[in-house]
């Protein structure tokens, strides 16, 4: 089964978005959940648990559930809002003539709500070899029987042009949140299995 980042989300009842990270528990392996961007807004991105899935290519994502049901389940993105150093009263005015506008006495803050002990991989993530970089993350292969990821599919990297390079998982040696780590070098990676890039 692919699970590709950048994906197509089909609901139960029709198209509500696009797949944007995978999230994966780097002990057992295994990919635990999806994070689809709905399509309406406020195009919120809701965690989708893996057991969701009816159905998955590198284009398309079908998942049991309704659109719906899709909206009430955990946000991804959680915001929060912090009061600035300056209380509101002692705002300096940003001058507008003839009008004068106090600054925002809150600030914004998002952060990505990841289960603890798991991590968040977005699509073009790095891939670096164990002598350098060398592509970045396209999709992973898993096991549907196990739900474990059997295969890292690289994309890019000035030694195969626009090609996928199928990784065995085996030979990731770990992954952070912005770059998978081979246990490869650049040589050994250009033996492995290339296919040509897939259009979207």
């Amino acid at each position: 089964m692919d699970i590709a980042v950048d994906a197509e989300v089909h609901c139960a009842d029709g198209f509500c978005g696009r797949s944007t990270y995978v999230i994966l528990d780097p002990v057992t392996e295994k990919v635990t959940h999806i994070v689809v961007a709905r399509k309406v807004f406020p195009h919120t991105n809701h965690l989708v648990s893996t057991d969701l899935i009816v159905e998955s290519t590198p284009q398309r994502i079908v998942l049991r559930c309704t659109r719906d049901e899709l909206a009430n389940m955990e946000p991804f993105i959680e915001t929060e809002f912090v009061p600035s150093p300056k209380a509101a009263h002692e705002a300096d005015p940003i001058m507008m003539w003839p009008y004068s506008v106090p600054e925002s006495a809150v600030t914004m803050l998002e952060h990505e709500h990841v289960p603890l002990g798991e991590l968040a991989v977005r699509r073009g993530a790095q891939v670096q070899a164990t002598d350098g970089r060398v592509g970045r993350v396209d999709e992973f292969l898993v096991d549907p029987i196990s739900g474990r990821i059997t295969h890292l599919i690289m994309r890019e990297g000035h030694l195969w042009g626009q090609k996928d390079v199928t990784i065995p998982v085996s030979e990731i040696d770990h992954i952070d949140e912005d770059t998978v780590y081979l246990k490869l070098s650049k040589r050994e990676i250009i033996a492995l299995p290339a296919i040509p890039v897939r259009e979207r």
